[in-house]
């Protein structure tokens, strides 16, 4: 899947910059000139890692802040300024970084950085995910309800491995639409929504299974 960086500095040269750069070699990238801003797209997007250049940002992340749900586990990479020193590096520490560098920056030692921490940050990914009645084999790419094999198209079991990776987690249709399509920007289309339709009539073996759900407003979940 490809990994969605949140991209968070108010200067709009180096973030148009790295934007470009960091889109050229695969992510997905949300940029975002403010700290609100950002947090809000925390908060939609669930992004796989935030580089920014305010530690006030990276404390709000991992504080949190009541009524909002953003992931406060976020891998984190500051970049500080110029001047920063060894006491600016320690506070970044402190207040939830997973790394740090300091302008100015060279493109390609961010860009393995980032890779490190998202290596080193990413949960093993389970061969055979059971929820429920549901079984689903990744590496042999099947599917079964009660031991019954199901059928998928591609983009199919790529979805439901998508929903399966954290069930009864609700994601939302942004996060869809990049994860298993690759959609590098948010836009009204029913590709999703389509999918999740057959999805849902191959799975169904009784007529009470209901195994993705529906959240109004805000995407879908895997139950059991």
């Amino acid at each position: 899947m490809t990994a969605a960086l949140l991209l968070a500095d108010p200067e709009p040269a180096w973030r148009g910059y790295l934007e470009r750069q960091l889109a050229s070699d695969g992510f997905h990238v949300l940029p975002a000139a403010f700290g609100g801003e950002a947090l809000a797209l925390a908060e939609r997007t669930r992004p796989d890692l935030v580089v920014c250049s305010e530690l006030d940002l990276c404390a709000r992340l991992r504080e949190g802040e009541p009524g909002r749900t953003w992931n406060r586990d976020v891998p984190v990479i500051v970049v500080g300024p110029e001047e920063a020193d060894a006491v600016d590096l320690v506070r970044a520490f402190q207040r939830g970084a997973d790394d740090y560098l300091h302008h100015p920056v060279v493109y390609d030692e961010l860009l393995a950085r980032i890779r490190a921490v998202l290596r080193r940050t990413a949960p093993p990914a389970a061969d055979t995910v059971e929820v429920g009645d549901l079984r689903i084999d990744r590496l042999a790419r099947v599917v079964t309800v009660r031991g019954e094999t199901v059928y998928l198209a591609g983009k199919e079991f790529e979805l439901l491995s998508a929903l399966a990776a954290e069930p009864h987690r609700v994601f939302t249709k942004d996060e869809l639409l990049r994860d298993v399509w690759g959609y590098r920007s948010f836009t009204r289309t029913r590709t999703l929504d389509s999918h999740v339709s057959r999805l849902r009539q191959k799975l169904a073996r009784l007529p009470d299974d209901r195994f993705v759900v529906n959240v109004w407003g805000v995407g879908y979940k895997l139950v059991d």
